[in-house]
């Protein structure tokens, strides 16, 4: 299953600007995307920067925040129902916040519980929704957004690369840390870095830098660091837990993409198994239901060849074309054939539907006064019969295969086809 991590650019913070003009962010014509891509989440495959348009297509995307675009509020999460929890935090962020919290995204920590600690993080919500939107005019479509850095324990100190922002004229390394209280991401340059990295540094602590910014973090540090290029931070970043597409921002699948994220999810290496399992059981079914078509096949010529073999005993005389044709056609004319030689009334013959309709005929009704015979059909006067009177003259004849129809003071006695209702 490959994997596509989008780091989003930096969000420029406003200078002075004059009444009406737009803000940096709103414009997006010419931006580039740092890229890497994996195939399978932990080995860099390939990295580079191109327009959205452009970037490489992949099963799963992944976009990257920079670490100062998300600010970190530890707090107690509110019991409150899954629709109103947005709300909830809100209220609760509402005095830490600098911004109105309804301008403000913000997600909750993975595995969080109600009424426990819990860490939220905090987005410009316009910029982000901006940000998704222009990657998903060029089609690519966001599974996870997900933090540079986070809080975590032991304490990681990352340096890197400042660069100037429209306006500025100074450049300098940055040092992006991340510890058990939260995120900070200072300039290394004057003593706010000093102030806020405990000295010495707590067990176990973590430190790389980019390869531009190594040998600056070297001389602040005094010890040597691990030097960690951009895209492998990226790809370390995108397997964290934390994904801040939540609430309105959570991925809505419909139609298309639904059916497109659930073939995607079927064809990853998780679901391996299960493909091969499906496989095995179409395949499984394909050959049994071919051999059970196999065994009715046989089953049924069988059959035909026994017919054909006992009508050819029965009548040596018929041609064996005209048995192989159609043998049960041929025994049933050739026993009408004897039948009719010698003297005896068929089923379908006058005699024998008169006696059948002689036998259910009503002890209470007088014989009936006229009768039309067709072959195979009689059809007797019922004027002045009830319903029940002819409910009960068929119920007597259809256990003997007879069929009774009642139409306007007549009753219309055949023979009942087989596998037809009675």
């Amino acid at each position: 299953m490959s994997t596509l991590v989008v780091h989003i650019p930096q969000r420029r913070r406003l200078r002075s600007r004059s009444p009406g003009s737009l803000e940096p962010e709103a414009s997006r014509l010419g931006t580039e995307y740092v890229y890497v891509t994996s195939p399978d989440g932990l080995a860099l495959q390939s990295q580079g920067q191109c327009a959205a348009s452009l970037l490489p297509k992949a099963t799963t995307v992944i976009a990257v925040l920079s670490d100062s675009d998300v600010s970190w509020h530890r707090i107690t999460l509110p019991k409150a129902p899954a629709a109103r929890l947005r709300a909830a935090l809100g209220g609760v962020l509402e005095d830490a916040l600098l911004e109105d919290p309804a301008d403000v995204h913000l997600a909750i920590a993975p595995q969080s519980s109600a009424g426990q600690p819990t860490w939220v993080a905090a987005v410009a919500h316009q910029w982000l929704r901006a940000e998704i939107a222009a990657l998903e005019k060029a089609d690519v479509f966001i599974d996870r957004i997900v933090p540079m850095a986070w809080p975590d324990d032991p304490p990681i100190g990352h340096f890197a690369e400042l660069h100037a922002e429209e306006g500025e004229s100074t450049e300098g390394i940055a040092l992006h840390w991340a510890h058990a209280d939260g995120v900070a991401s200072v300039r290394l340059q004057g003593g706010l870095a000093r102030s806020i990295v405990p000295s010495p540094a707590p067990q176990g602590t973590r430190w790389s830098a980019t390869p531009g910014a190594a040998a600056a973090a070297e001389q602040w540090l005094g010890t040597s660091v691990n030097v960690f290029p951009p895209g492998h931070r990226m790809l370390q970043a995108a397997r964290t837990l934390w994904n801040l597409r939540q609430f309105d921002l959570a991925r809505r699948t419909r139609g298309a993409r639904a059916l497109r994220d659930s073939l995607r999810k079927l064809f990853s290496p998780e679901w391996r198994p299960v493909r091969y399992g499906l496989g095995a059981l179409v395949l499984a079914q394909i050959v049994g239901l071919n051999l059970w078509a196999w065994h009715q096949q046989s089953a049924i010529a069988a059959k035909r060849v026994a017919m054909q073999n006992l009508v050819k005993a029965a009548f040596p005389k018929v041609s064996e074309l005209d048995i192989q044709r159609d043998a049960a056609a041929v025994m049933q004319r050739e026993t009408q054939t004897l039948r009719a030689l010698a003297g005896k009334a068929g089923d379908t013959d006058l005699e024998a539907m008169l006696q059948a309709a002689s036998s259910a005929w009503p002890a209470e009704r007088p014989a009936t006064d006229s009768l039309r015979f067709e072959p195979g059909k009689l059809t007797l006067s019922a004027v002045g019969w009830n319903d029940a009177q002819i409910e009960q003259f068929r119920s007597v004849l259809r256990p003997g295969g007879w069929q009774v129809e009642s139409n306007e003071g007549r009753l219309t006695l055949t023979r009942a086809r087989i596998g037809a209702p009675s």
